[in-house]
């Protein structure tokens, strides 16, 4: 697991720091806005890439003194930092965008802007599927919130290239256009990583039917007579559960503990679960 983690952020590192480059170039060269501001989106993507690999590796720390239920807050707590990142970033190419569009400059496009456009896009789509792909495997939220911003990215990487083909019919407005549109996904994907990440960092409780599935697993380990109280929440992205079971009042205490031990073990099981805390009722 950890390997898979690492070489899925190291992987996407690799894609934006090229990226970055080539679109950085061929923005000076040209002098768009909609390209320069794929290129600024291409440097919050390798701010966001190095941020998920230290959270991964972070996360991964075994619980200590100071954090003694582990550090699985840092994959959301770094993905909701670079949200808001995202957003300073998108005003800035608002900003300019805007200026641009009161004030024309001169763009110049060749070949090598198509190139890296459709090349960022192709390659965009295949991060995606990958990321989508390890962030199902592991539950990974911050691995998840690079997904999300790679989609993100081939639309604002489409939106770019209309802007350059308007461009080259000197429509340069329409470059400025896609700027502030670029600029809309760069806000979008803020948004949608900084809405989901924050369930996790405001330790919110599980949805009814995972409840359900406690409940289930609970009630068929022998000697549990019942359930009276069950509550839930994120502690980083896995939850912690504290759960009231009902065993017969006659039964050893030995007996009583034996069959806590034995529910938390079994909710333990669960990937979505770090810590089950079990409180015995006798009835």
């Amino acid at each position: 697991m950890p390997h898979r983690l690492t070489r899925a952020t190291n992987v996407a590192l690799g894609i934006n720091i090229f990226l970055l480059i080539i679109k950085g170039i061929v923005g000076i060269i040209s002098n768009s806005i909609a390209v320069i501001s794929e290129a600024l989106n291409s440097f919050t993507d390798v701010l966001v890439s190095i941020g998920i690999k230290i959270a991964v590796k972070i996360s991964r720390d075994k619980p200590d003194t100071k954090h003694q239920f582990g550090h699985n807050a840092a994959q959301p707590l770094a993905a909701f930092i670079l949200a808001v990142f995202a957003f300073v970033v998108g005003i800035n190419i608002v900003e300019e965008s805007v200026k641009r569009l009161i004030e024309p400059k001169d763009i110049k496009i060749s070949t090598s802007v198509y190139v890296v456009l459709i090349f960022t896009i192709v390659s965009k789509i295949l991060l995606n599927r990958y990321q989508v792909k390890i962030a199902k495997m592991f539950k990974s939220p911050a691995i998840r919130a690079a997904s999300i911003d790679s989609i993100n990215d081939v639309l604002a990487s489409s939106i770019a290239l209309l802007g350059v083909i308007g461009a080259s019919m000197n429509l340069n407005y329409i470059d400025s256009i896609a700027g502030i549109m670029v600029a809309m996904f760069i806000f979008k994907s803020g948004y949608e990583v900084a809405k989901e990440n924050m369930d996790y960092l405001m330790g919110r409780s599980a949805d009814h039917q995972f409840d359900s599935k406690i409940k289930d697993i609970t009630l068929k380990i022998n000697g549990v007579k019942g359930i009276n109280d069950l509550r839930s929440h994120y502690v980083g992205n896995k939850f912690h559960v504290e759960i009231h079971i009902e065993v017969d009042k006659d039964i050893s205490t030995k007996l009583s503990h034996d069959i806590g031990n034995e529910v938390k073990y079994a909710l333990e099981e669960i990937e979505e679960v770090q810590k089950v805390f079990v409180h015995i009722d006798p009835i």
